[in-house]
């Protein structure tokens, strides 16, 4: 494969009631986008598979699986979850954690690979949270460890929420390090504990951020060595955004993923991406963001000429 490889489904869409605040068409948008603006070709994507239940359930137990996936969930975890069961919706998360699997197996491969989807770090192995079902990310590392292609992961996540599901699927155990960046002030209430968690104060802007960032990620990569990087790459700490409270612009969060994915490749260390949160009034505005994941991830795989 000579192109970054991006992953996407056309059912990363679903239906919800009309006015839910949850922006579920951006999915099949950045598809869209990326390929009118020549960032991609329409042959450079790749197309998940479901994952088999005995998969999902690495991370999560059989009985929350099951209940969701029959729609016999109760409405008080649903309304936890916030998105209103469906079979479409069903559909849709099992695709979407396939999606994470498949740019984990295309990272490993390449050296780099995008979802179109995936971060749904709320998601603890009983119950869902914050518009997350099932934790693609947690799911993802599971899997890739069990076929016996990695051992050691690490997983950087920039959403401005902390990945309180993550941590606390992974909070003992060694061959997972979490790293959570995020503004303190945000959901959830209650925080979990990552093996590495840095709280931003509210209002902080581009330079700062990507300062902070610096300080930390070098160093991590030296002591972690991990086999494969899962990066969350949410936009939602961009100052426009609904649910975010920080301040990047659209340059800073190009410059956070530049610098993220040019830091992990330059010391030899394969990267999967997904688009993470982002909450936003004009839906143009907000897949533009996210789309710059991969204009990024393009610029740096063809830098360093993967595949």
């Amino acid at each position: 494969m000579t192109d970054l490889p991006i992953v996407y489904h056309p059912d990363y869409v679903a239906p919800l009631p009309e006015g839910h605040r949850f922006p579920m068409v951006k999915f099949r948008k950045l598809y869209e986008l990326l390929i009118s603006d020549g960032v991609a070709e329409p042959e450079q994507f790749a197309i998940p598979t479901h994952p088999p239940t005995e998969w999902i359930e690495l991370v999560h137990t059989p009985d929350y699986v099951r209940a969701y996936c029959q729609g016999t969930l109760d409405l008080k975890a649903q309304r936890r979850i916030g998105l209103p069961w469906s079979s479409a919706l069903a559909n849709r998360t099992w695709i979407a954690v396939g999606g994470t699997i498949l740019a984990a197996q295309l990272a490993i491969k390449c050296g780099l690979a995008c979802n179109t989807a995936g971060g749904t770090h709320h998601a603890f192995p009983s119950y869902g949270s914050g518009f997350c079902i099932f934790n693609d990310l947690a799911i993802a590392a599971r899997v890739v460890q069990k076929l016996g292609l990695v051992e050691k992961i690490l997983i950087i996540d920039l959403d401005v929420h902390q990945g309180d599901g993550t941590a606390f699927t992974f909070q003992d155990d060694d061959s997972v390090f979490t790293f959570s960046m995020h503004c303190e002030a945000n959901f959830p209430g209650t925080k979990q504990k990552s093996d590495l968690d840095v709280p931003l104060p509210i209002g902080m802007e581009d330079d700062a951020y990507l300062q902070t960032l610096d300080t930390y990620l070098p160093d991590l990569l030296s002591q972690v060595q991990p086999d494969l990087v899962f990066y969350d790459a949410g936009v939602d700490p961009h100052i426009g955004d609904r649910l975010g409270k920080l301040a990047l612009t659209d340059t800073g969060i190009f410059r956070r993923d530049m610098q993220v994915l040019s830091t992990c490749l330059a010391s030899g260390y394969p990267v999967a991406s997904v688009i993470g949160g982002g909450y936003a009034d004009c839906m143009d505005s907000l897949v533009y963001r996210h789309s710059l994941l991969h204009r990024a991830a393009t610029q740096v795989y063809r830098l360093y000429k993967l595949c």
